[in-house]
């Protein structure tokens, strides 16, 4: 692995710990979100850290790179991520709809009674 992509791995995770840290202050995070982002922000120093974690793992794996087994983990990691968010969506909306249906049902009682 490179010495620039160790660096762009170091960068990014800096530049996100940033961005976390300063949604965690403006109470902008879940819980449960600010421990994913760090636990990302952690793979990605530990692989621009020790690169020969990423180096043993395409080997076992039969990745040609590391390069290419990082970037797999990184959009593997991420659509993990995007799949639990639109699970989380759909269950709020349907929430949502439920509840302005319940909402829906009083407000037609209440004209009823008047």
């Amino acid at each position: 692995m490179s010495l620039a992509l160790r660096i762009f791995l170091l960068v990014c995770a800096v530049l996100v710990l940033i961005f976390v840290i300063r949604k965690i202050k403006k109470s902008e995070f879940e819980t449960m979100d600010a421990i994913f982002w760090l636990l990302f922000i952690l793979v990605l120093a530990l692989l621009a850290i020790f690169p020969g974690i990423a180096y043993a793992l395409s080997g076992v794996l039969g990745f040609d790179s590391p390069s290419n087994f990082v970037f797999l983990c990184v959009i593997a990691i991420l659509l993990i991520r995007v799949f639990s968010l639109n699970a989380k969506v759909a269950h709020l909306r349907a929430k949502t709809n439920s509840l302005i249906q319940e909402i829906a049902l009083r407000e037609r009682e209440e004209n009823k009674t008047h």
